[in-house]
């Protein structure tokens, strides 16, 4: 019988890097949901709201609700409360478009800024691992350059990879090519 992946395993062993980089994250997002204010939090909730598609259909069914109130009200006995093309019915959808796009945006905002600050949390670590690789393949050079049992070849790619890249060299040979391709 097959386990239930929704019921609680063994703890598995991470190794303790990986559970200092858990902790690291877990404070980074514990931040940053502090600095969210109860306005932006309230806004947030109602954009998950509209976003759902029982929204949606309900949208949709309101304003069939609506139009066949509408048209058959006369003969239910109703009065005719918008009379087509549904003036009212129009100023209703308006204001909830309105109000979705706005707060959808709104949250979209705040999200826009968290990515920004994970790619530039994942451009400078990957700077940091670059100059960390290329230093270590410097020191291996250097290792097999001194081992007497190791034959001293010249390997053209290590000595290229030994050397650190230049991160404005890289950014304007990007930028240029940006420019060649537009």
């Amino acid at each position: 019988m097959k386990d239930d992946p929704t019921e609680p395993g063994p703890e598995l062993e991470l190794p303790e890097a990986v559970n200092e980089n858990l902790e690291t994250i877990s404070a980074f997002y514990a931040r940053h949901r502090q600095q969210i204010s109860p306005a932006q939090t309230a806004i947030e909730k109602l954009s998950l709201f509209f976003g759902r598609p029982a929204y949606l259909v309900g949208i949709v069914v309101f304003a069939l609700l609506w139009i066949g109130a509408n048209v058959f009200a006369e003969e239910l006995g109703w009065e005719v409360f918008d009379e087509p093309p549904f003036f009212w019915l129009q100023g209703i959808i308006t204001l909830n478009a309105f109000l979705t796009t706005t707060t959808v945006l709104i949250r979209q905002n705040r999200m826009a800024r968290l990515a920004d600050q994970h790619t530039h949390l994942d451009l400078q670590v990957s700077l940091l691992t670059e100059k960390k690789t290329s230093k270590i393949i410097s020191l291996l050079e250097e290792l097999r350059r001194d081992m007497p049992q190791v034959a001293d070849k010249p390997d053209p790619e290590a000595e290229s990879l030994d050397k650190p890249a230049d991160p404005q060299a890289v950014l304007g040979a990007i930028e240029n090519q940006n420019r060649a391709d537009h």
